[in-house]
């Protein structure tokens, strides 16, 4: 039953084919049986998923559907509030972020029917790539052992993949839903920024913080962004520009659709796996009918600068009591790093965001007057060794984490909605990312894309061995 993708057990549950209960139990026993290894979860609601599903399975039998996700059990980072269940934001402080309402895409999951299993492992403060956690153990990779997750949402990702529950929520302020995505082998959706309220989730990075979905298919992702997806009046930069029903889009031919692979900087520094497992989804989608062509991208370097004053200063600034007050209870890369947000002049975080709406004007312009989406690798190599690039010295380790997520975090600073698939793997099992970047509040069409190639591709039916 855990091999299903959500789509799949919302249809078997509406169906009466399978009960939300069985379903329910069926991912509480692989947690109970690997949890251990793969320290996905932070707190684990058992009984509270049990009862939820005992309700949902009495209005179903009443004729009540709540919803599309009806009975489905799904998780969520430890940064989103649940009322009942402490949000660590992976500190070894239980309750370090508290807040007056629901996260509101997790109502608005439960409200569509989701069962709640529990609270997920992330890198502490959400301020890391790697998914390593020195209070709640670090994630383990499903297809690896002793390989990175990718982080920050490192146990939305491994619970996704290993089966442990149907789908997740994850956040992104420079790759954490497309960095572990890419290394478990799942799908991850950043959204437009803006598309999905953050309200009632602990922000880092106010300007630069999005929400989004991990699934196991393009199809779930598309899903899940439909039910969370809308302008929120607890979140001021929440848009109302409507989603519609990208799911409703999927099989729609990709034939005419314009796709642009990088000549710069995005292929630059990358393994030739990583490049090699890119080039072979274009071709793909090529045979599909899309126009593939090569086109040189605005230099990203000022992309990244900017994010980083942008994201240092914010993060200090939200963290501080903690920085200031308690720094022996962080770990020692995260402490350097929000030390370093406190020296961000007044002056060069203005400066930052006037320069970043005018790159992000022109790159819209520029790219997306040529094209529909452009491909990138996700991550430049394979799930490394977690010991090697953990290692001390702590300035090496925060120069490593800028390296693994050099590729995403440009996209972040121009707030575009870029889906990452799986693209294959390594001899070895590791698993390769594609990312696909589109329009802002075009995620039909980067879902669209991203469905073909995964129908297309041989890796589907792949899981991972634990």
């Amino acid at each position: 039953m855990t091999e299903l993708t959500l789509s799949e057990l919302a249809a078997a549950i509406a169906g009466r084919k399978v009960s939300s209960l069985e379903a329910t139990e069926a991912c509480l026993e692989r947690i109970g049986r690997l949890n251990a290894r793969l320290r996905a979860f932070i707190t684990l609601d058992a009984e509270g998923a049990r009862a939820r599903a005992r309700a949902l399975d009495a209005d179903l039998a009443a004729g009540r559907r709540r919803g599309p996700l009806h009975g489905v059990p799904l998780a969520y980072k430890d940064l989103c509030h649940v009322p009942g269940l402490p949000t660590s934001c992976g500190t070894r402080t239980a309750e370090y972020f508290t807040s007056e309402i629901e996260c509101t895409a997790v109502a608005r999951l439960s409200a569509a029917g989701a069962v709640t299993l529990g609270k997920l492992n992330m890198t502490e403060l959400a301020l890391g790539p790697f998914g390593d956690n020195p209070h709640h153990g670090d994630v383990d990779n499903p297809w690896k052992a002793g390989h990175v997750s990718g982080g920050s949402s490192s146990g939305s990702g491994a619970a996704v993949a290993a089966g442990l529950a149907f789908g997740a929520l994850g956040s992104d302020t420079g790759g954490s839903i497309r960095l572990p995505a890419a290394c478990c082998g799942i799908v991850g959706l950043k959204p437009t920024y803006g598309r999905v309220s953050r309200a009632g989730a602990m922000p880092l990075s106010w300007s630069l913080d999005h929400l989004g979905p991990m699934t196991r298919s393009v199809r779930d992702a598309a899903l899940m962004l439909e039910l969370i997806a809308g302008q929120d009046p607890h979140d001021a930069t929440s848009s109302p520009h409507p989603v519609g029903t990208p799911s409703a889009t999927l099989e729609a031919p990709v034939r005419g659709l314009r796709v642009a692979l990088p000549e710069n900087y995005y292929f630059d520094g990358v393994t030739d796996e990583a490049r090699a497992a890119v080039e072979a989804a274009a071709r793909a989608l090529g045979s599909l009918g899309a126009r593939v062509e090569t086109l040189r991208l605005p230099d990203p370097a000022a992309l990244i600068d900017v994010a980083g004053i942008l994201a240092r200063a914010e993060s200090s600034s939200i963290h501080t009591r903690i920085a200031r007050d308690r720094p022996h209870e962080l770990g020692d890369a995260v402490r350097a790093r929000l030390e370093v947000g406190f020296h961000v002049s007044a002056h060069d975080y203005l400066q930052a965001g006037r320069l970043r709406a005018r790159l992000t004007r022109e790159f819209v312009d520029e790219v997306f007057g040529q094209v529909d989406a452009v491909l990138t690798p996700t991550i430049p190599e394979a799930p490394p060794l977690r010991a090697a690039v953990t290692a001390p010295p702590v300035d090496e380790v925060v120069r490593r984490m800028g390296r693994f997520s050099r590729l995403t975090r440009p996209f972040n600073t121009l707030g575009l909605p870029v889906l990452a698939v799986p693209a294959g793997f390594t001899p070895d099992g590791r698993p390769l990312g594609l990312s696909i970047a589109g329009r802002p509040f075009d995620e039909a069409t980067v879902l669209r894309l991203g469905h073909a190639w995964e129908q297309a591709a041989d890796w589907r039916a792949r899981r991972p061995p634990v």
